[in-house]
């Protein structure tokens, strides 16, 4: 029994004196030695990796399809369940940010001809042997794969016509026989083989000479030397591997002292304050210089390229503290890549070129700010915005390509706004769509990627007014979380059949509205209500009772009687006030019993409206407690609608978020000399809505939306001219 899986260890033992590399080193694995596995399923697992029985021929795979799948492999974990099976499970950190995304290989292709590529060219194959190139958080290594074979290519495409030339001199008749000789003689010195090819001395040596990676994974560790062993193996034959071996050389050089595992953002002076040595061994500190001291000789890397871990800020846990001391760039709500775009830009000679695609919301984000002043500061070449784009298949992360090199004049930008992904080539893309933006004109509340024509309008509209935050004294509020709507929110069979059997139900159940209920210049509607018990209602109204649910009971009967089955789930939710049918604590729950501006947080455009019927809303939407009909039209202005899409971050499909953040930032001019004016069109325009929402006849909703467009077209030209536009610049607003 296990005869088999033993078997598999003499294998190795034959397969490591061949390749080397570690690949097959079972010295250091006690664990494998001492498992026995039956023979049935060694054969079976084997026998199903061999085509056609797998749909896959694994010989003619590349790399980069592998890649892919040990991407996938990484973001996985081995736990024991409580009855002690083994089940597979997606890593903490790789469930919160929604899975893993191998980047596709056109990015990567882009970023390695715009950083290696750039330091290449014009070199000796002698001075390309001194580059040094990271990955510093590698994954499968797929930017060191890029890495490797453009590498490998250059080499090709620089010997080859020598080696062309040379062997036509060799075959010429026409030559005397001491020059075809010494032609062959010189072409033998050249590092490719008889048949034209790289000769696996030059491609080791590459390997050895150029490629770096950390990751804090060692299974990614492995995965990476693997992949670039694989590329390194990649065309060869069984006679050239012979001849290899010929020169008492294993086939496959130990990749330990370039691909390392270790945190690339925490230091050993992380031990200054840790003493926690089972935390210490998850965090896994990292020194750059000890790990590579012959680059740090040389002032650090020539190249930093990569895709940075998207961790949201919630599971840094107690490494805050430490990123705080340690980065100029910190911010409490800052997520991971914020770091490795300083570290990565940090590990960078004095001549070193940086590449790497990351999430585009620290252009806007609020913890983007400290990392917009830090970069303002720094060589930054180009920067590629995907916007709300689908790079990354079946993920919500809008990346850009930011590429930064320190030899780079820090007074213009190159940039590239992307609009669609229906391109054949990247690179002529970017040649055709891309224009270059000041430095200065690059504001650190948010940084917009557009003309200069648009930087200049934009700054003059941000200094046009008075901020919304301002203008309304900060009553900008979000709606309300129930921690449990299936038990708070009810439909108006519900709210009846209570009031029917209690009467005093009416008074805690308030009219509920969705964010997708709410719709531009229209009367709210919704079929949905709200059980309010805001927080101390039961000790106020019951004078601290005893007992609370029976003070409930007999005071409102058939809502207690209602939300009886929902109490286990409602004791467990985080948002409950002090008993579990009571809300969250709130300041101003007294704003939604009054006329307000409503807004949903999530909307292709400004969707505000006046509500009068004392909405309660939830938290998909804003309430701003106002009746100020002239704000109104401001905030649904195609102005304001042009300005919210430039300084806020758009979502897939174009939505933008109408959150707190962005909305208090918005300029509002006010004029007492266009006030009458602009809410007189309000008006028409909420009753002109009020009628399309209670007719169906279609003469009629004809007639209603020409008069709708009308009179907001009139809006519009009013709040032009308040804030002094020109006909250029209205141009600009309207995509002109």
């Amino acid at each position: 029994e296990g005869a088999y899986f033993k078997g598999l260890f003499d294998l190795f033992a034959e397969a490591d004196s061949k390749y080397n590399s570690g690949l097959f080193d079972f010295k250091k694995d006690t664990l494998s030695l001492n498992v026995t596995i039956d023979n049935k399923v060694i054969k079976t697992i084997i026998s199903e990796l061999y085509y056609p029985i797998s749909p896959f021929e694994f010989s003619v795979l590349g790399v980069e399809i592998l890649g892919s799948a040990y991407e996938q492999f990484l973001g996985k974990q081995i736990k024991l369940s409580a009855g002690h099976k083994a089940i597979i499970e997606e890593k903490p950190e790789v469930r919160k940010a929604g899975g893993v995304y191998y980047t596709p290989q056109y990015i990567v292709d882009y970023i390695v001809q715009n950083t290696i590529g750039k330091l290449t060219d014009g070199k000796t194959p002698e001075q390309v042997a001194q580059l040094n190139i990271v990955d510093p958080a590698c994954g499968s290594g797929s930017f060191l794969i890029g890495a490797y074979k453009y590498l490998l290519n250059w080499h090709f495409n620089y010997y080859t016509p020598e080696f062309t030339r040379l062997t036509e001199t060799a075959s010429d008749n026409s030559s005397n026989t001491k020059t075809r000789e010494a032609a062959i003689k010189q072409r033998n010195k050249l590092p490719l083989t008889p048949e034209g090819h790289l000769t696996t001395a030059l491609k080791k040596q590459v390997l050895l000479n150029n490629i770096y990676g950390v990751d804090i994974d060692t299974q990614a560790v492995e995965v990476t030397k693997l992949s670039l062993l694989l590329t390194c193996m990649e065309g060869e034959t069984g006679s050239s591997i012979n001849a290899e071996m010929r020169f008492g050389e294993r086939v496959l050089p130990t990749l330990d002292a370039n691909i390392k595992s270790g945190n690339s953002l925490i230091d050993v002076d992380f031990y200054d304050t840790e003493f926690d040595f089972g935390e210490e061994k998850k965090i896994k500190p990292f020194n750059w210089q000890q790990a590579f001291p012959k680059v740090f000789k040389n002032g650090g890397f020539d190249v930093v390229i990569g895709n940075p871990p998207y961790v949201r800020q919630e599971m840094l846990g107690n490494i805050k503290p430490y990123l705080q001391k340690k980065y100029i760039v910190y911010h409490g709500t800052a997520d991971l890549y914020s770091y490795f775009i300083e570290k990565g830009i940090g590990l960078m000679n004095s001549k070193g070129i940086f590449g790497i695609i990351v999430a585009n919301k620290w252009m806007r984000a609020n913890y983007g700010e400290p990392l917009r002043k830090w970069l303002k500061k720094q060589p930054i070449k180009h920067i590629i915005d995907f916007g709300d784009l689908p790079v990354f298949q079946n993920a919500t992360t809008y990346p850009c390509i930011f590429i930064a090199g320190k030899e780079t004049t820090n007074d213009l930008i190159k940039v590239t706004n992307v609009k669609t992904l229906d391109f054949v080539n990247i690179t002529e893309y970017v040649k055709q769509h891309s224009s270059s933006i000041k430095n200065e004109s690059l504001d650190d509340s948010g940084w917009n990627l557009g003309s200069e024509t648009e930087q200049l309008l934009l700054k003059k509209l941000k200094i046009n007014g008075v901020p919304l935050g301002k203008y309304v004294r900060g009553g900008i509020y979000y709606g309300i979380k129930t921690g449990l709507n299936e038990a708070f929110v009810i439909d108006e069979e519900i709210k009846n059949m209570l009031i029917e059997v209690d009467k005093r139900s009416e008074e805690i159940i308030k009219p509920f509205l969705a964010g997708k209920d709410i719709k531009r210049y229209k009367v709210p509607k919704s079929n949905s209500f709200l059980i309010f018990f805001p927080k101390g209602f039961t000790n106020k109204k019951g004078s601290y009772p005893k007992n609370g649910w029976k003070w409930l009971e007999e005071n409102y009967n058939s809502i207690a009687d209602y939300l009886k089955p929902f109490e286990e789930k409602g004791k467990k939710r985080f948002d409950k006030g002090d008993y579990w049918w009571e809300l969250r604590a709130c300041d101003y729950y007294d704003e939604f019993e009054k006329e307000k501006i409503v807004i949903p947080d999530i909307a292709i455009q400004m969707q505000a409206t006046y509500d009068t019927k004392k909405f309660y809303l939830v938290n998909t939407a804003y309430i701003i407690p106002t009746d100020d009909k002239f704000l109104l039209a401001i905030l649904n202005s195609n102005l304001i609608q042009f300005l919210y899409s430039k300084i806020s971050s758009s979502i897939r499909g174009g939505y933008l978020r109408f959150i707190k953040q962005y909305l208090e930032v918005l300029p509002i001019k006010y004029d007492k000399h266009f006030q009458k004016g602009i809410v007189q069109l309000v008006e028409t325009m909420l009753q002109l809505n009020k009628e399309k929402q209670q007719t169906t006849l279609p003469d009629k909703l004809d007639q209603l939306n020409t008069r709708i467009k009308y009179t907001d077209d009139k809006i519009n030209k009013l709040v032009y001219q308040l804030y002094g536009l020109s006909e250029e610049e209205i141009g600009i607003v309207e995509g002109r």
